[in-house]
């Protein structure tokens, strides 16, 4: 009987264990998100499972064109691009990114530009007439969708604070058939 107890025991001890250390990882480290729209199209699909790295962001910075989780607000998370870093002039005109008045490519959003027959992809704007200021405050970052023309980020929010950054996410695990690196 006591062979059985204890063996219970040990049991409810591994479950323990494995519970808290999923707990753990899950707030400090990594954490799943489903995306939620169409602002990020064509790059990634309402409905998609990515993995969120929370820890990223704890030992560096937000880069130029990462995919970063944000709280946009109490109860919503959004999921965008980052365009501009703290200190940078972000224009848009012909349908080119200006950042600091030098031209930027964006390949992920050559798809959409190839199909469009009215008008530019995003329309021109410069951050002043956004923020009402000239760079990208310190502390913080301008974010768009990949799908410019259906995407609520920086153009309507404002830039986003780095703080409410949960973190940085490229790994889609599902669908399994659309399990892929977004870039």
């Amino acid at each position: 009987m006591t062979k059985k107890k204890n063996e219970l025991l040990e049991w409810i001890k591994a479950l323990a264990i494995a519970v808290l250390l999923a707990a753990v990882i899950r707030y400090f480290f990594f954490a799943p998100i489903v995306v939620d729209g169409y602002s990020m199209m064509p790059t990634l699909h309402t409905q998609d499972r990515m993995i969120v790295n929370k820890f990223s962001y704890k030992i560096g910075e937000p880069n130029r064109f990462d995919i970063v989780v944000f709280h946009a607000t109490i109860d919503k998370d959004y999921i965008k691009r980052v365009i501009g870093l703290p200190g940078d002039h972000v224009e848009y005109k012909d349908d080119t990114l200006y950042i600091n008045g030098e031209a930027f490519d964006e390949p992920y959003l050559e798809e959409y530009k190839n199909q469009l027959i009215d008008g530019p992809l995003t329309e021109p704007f410069d951050l002043e007439s956004i923020i009402g200021q000239s760079t990208v405050p310190e502390g913080h970052i301008f974010v768009m969708g990949d799908n410019r023309r259906q995407s609520k980020d920086s153009r309507h929010i404002g830039t986003v604070p780095i703080e409410e950054v949960m973190g940085k996410t490229s790994l889609v695990y599902w669908p399994i058939s659309g399990f892929r690196i977004a870039e």
